[in-house]
């Protein structure tokens, strides 16, 4: 069986790879370049920094700096607008997975227009739009490396992915010493959601042996760097472990597929506005417990990559010691249930039926191996409530 794989064009990864975007805009022909970022790298001096990299090149750039934490129809037309009013032949997104998500979402509108609810799953958009360049600020998204973006639709607080090769930047520069300044809370949900995107590559019945290779790296990088990145942001090594690991670990989700974790945590996201990483580590020890008998060999091989079970036991002692080691990394981390968070609980049950209902139509939990019911969904819902 053939396998369709799919990666940006050029990739730059390593410390000051942020700073060769001239040189690959030059070889891509491309010299109108319109960046969207967030209000916090443009405060800190990062946004400045690149544009005064291009402006030594000759080159101008305009700047978008009010993207929003779970990127909007609303924010997105207004980048959109932004940007037709100039004229641009690409499209930079700079920052986290909301920078980047906004970019991909304006790229593919600025060329082919209409309503965004228009490109949601199960449309498929691979004509292409603007030429994308992905600089992530954080390691957690992949997005850089992902054909994937979501957008949420606020009249019905639903995330809406949407997929295609439209979407897959061009170019990615990894930067790792992007990430040296994040404070902890964003270190640990991104490292947690980079690591979710691995195991569910691995585990997902879209599976394949391209993918499987970038996502068993992706855990042998991050696994053992999560903590220490957590104890000393500074940590240079780790960090840039933590980069690598994280856009391995989209190549491989990109070119595979995400699965029930996330279809969960998207209405999460939607409903009670948790950040994706947050959502997405509350429910993974949960949802590892529940899918795990359907595939044991596939999460002993990701308890092995990480770490945390020896070459040799059994598939079931490497299962139970990958749902310790998730249960413990959020208790290191801090990461709260979705209660200690101060979510409202009437509010929580009333929308449990929603949400399940949400996640299936997602298309995500499909990819499980263990394909749920709305009412499973709901129980998992309700066993995460409380932790």
């Amino acid at each position: 069986m053939a396998h369709a794989i799919a990666l940006p064009r050029l990739m730059r990864i390593g410390a000051g790879a942020s700073a060769l975007l001239p040189e690959v805009l030059a070889q891509l022909g491309l010299q109108r370049p319109f960046i969207v970022t967030d209000p916090y790298l443009a405060g800190s001096g990062r946004v400045e920094a690149l544009v005064e990299g291009l402006r030594g090149a000759g080159l101008q750039a305009a700047v978008f700096s009010d993207t929003v934490p779970d990127p909007t129809v609303a924010s997105v037309e207004a980048a959109l607008a932004a940007l037709q009013a100039g004229e641009h032949d690409c499209v930079v997104g700079f920052g986290g997975g909301s920078p980047m998500d906004t970019a991909k979402a304006v790229a593919v509108l600025a060329r082919h227009g209409g309503a965004m609810r228009a490109y949601k799953a199960p449309h498929l958009q691979d004509a292409p739009g603007l030429p994308i360049i992905a600089i992530p600020t954080t390691a957690g998204t992949g997005s850089e490396a992902t054909r994937f973006t979501i957008v949420t639709d606020a009249e019905t607080d639903e995330k809406m992915l949407c997929i295609g090769l439209a979407y897959l930047p061009v170019a990615a520069l990894v930067d790792y010493e992007l990430t040296l300044t994040k404070p902890r809370r964003l270190t640990a949900d991104t490292g947690i959601d980079a690591l979710t995107h691995a195991i569910e590559a691995y585990v997902s019945k879209r599976a394949n042996p391209f993918s499987d290779g970038m996502a068993l790296a992706a855990m042998r990088s991050i696994a053992p760097n999560l903590r220490r990145v957590w104890a000393d942001p500074g940590d240079r090594a780790a960090r840039e472990a933590m980069m690598v690991g994280a856009t391995q670990a989209g190549i491989a989700f990109s070119n595979s597929s995400v699965a029930l974790v996330h279809g969960m945590s998207r209405p999460i996201g939607a409903h009670f506005h948790v950040a994706h990483g947050l959502s997405n580590a509350m429910l993974l020890p949960a949802v590892t417990a529940f899918s795990a008998p359907a595939a044991l060999a596939r999460y002993g091989a990701c308890a092995r990559a990480m770490g945390v079970a020896a070459e040799g036991e059994g598939e079931g002692i490497a299962v139970e010691r990958l749902i310790a080691e998730l249960r413990a990394l959020n208790a290191e981390l801090e990461v709260p249930s979705p209660a200690a968070y101060g979510l409202n609980a009437a509010r929580w049950r009333e929308l449990t039926p929603l949400m399940a209902k949400q996640a299936l139509a997602s298309g995500s939990p499909a990819n499980n191996p263990v394909e749920p019911s709305a009412a499973e969904i709901e129980a998992l819902y309700a066993e995460v409530w409380a932790g």
